[in-house]
């Protein structure tokens, strides 16, 4: 079954700052039209933050998604509205091994080289016996005294 992405990308900011930025709003898991019918739902019911004074609200479809135009006093502003097949996601958890088939080989995890050599271990965690101040913050940082930072 695949996992679809609804994508929101709108306009933000203002004057010289205005930038186009991307959202993943949801996922939906089923078939395309499964997602497309919650796409157009959520598309038909959004608000962006502008134009402050909306005169005209117009939703589009557009092939795999939706395009909202809302006229403002002065300007238009457009909000895409997409959905699209999660092929790969590095937060996503790993599926479950059924019980009793054999491991299957993984390979090594890539890592940066690091030009000093294999990287160090993390500091050991502090101590309950290390001075601290009355809200309980470390006097020592536990990063002094460190060998593995530049």
């Amino acid at each position: 079954m695949a996992t679809w992405g609804l994508i929101l990308e709108t306009t933000v900011g203002s004057g010289e700052r205005k930038h186009t930025e991307a959202y993943v709003i949801a996922h939906v898991e089923g078939e395309r039209e499964a997602a497309l019918a919650e796409l157009e739902r959520r598309a038909r019911a959004y608000t962006p933050e502008h134009p402050r004074s909306p005169r005209r609200r117009r939703l589009f479809r557009d092939g795999d998604g939706f395009l909202l135009v809302v006229d403002g006093a002065w300007q238009s502003h457009a909000t895409r509205f997409s959905a699209a097949e999660l092929l790969d996601d590095t937060d996503r958890p790993a599926p479950a091994k059924p019980v009793g088939d054999a491991p299957a080989e993984e390979a090594p995890p890539v890592t940066a080289p690091t030009p000093d050599g294999p990287p160090q271990p993390p500091p050991a965690p502090a101590s309950a016996t290390e001075d601290r101040d009355a809200d309980g913050v470390p006097v020592k940082p536990a990063w002094l005294g460190r060998t593995d930072l530049p």
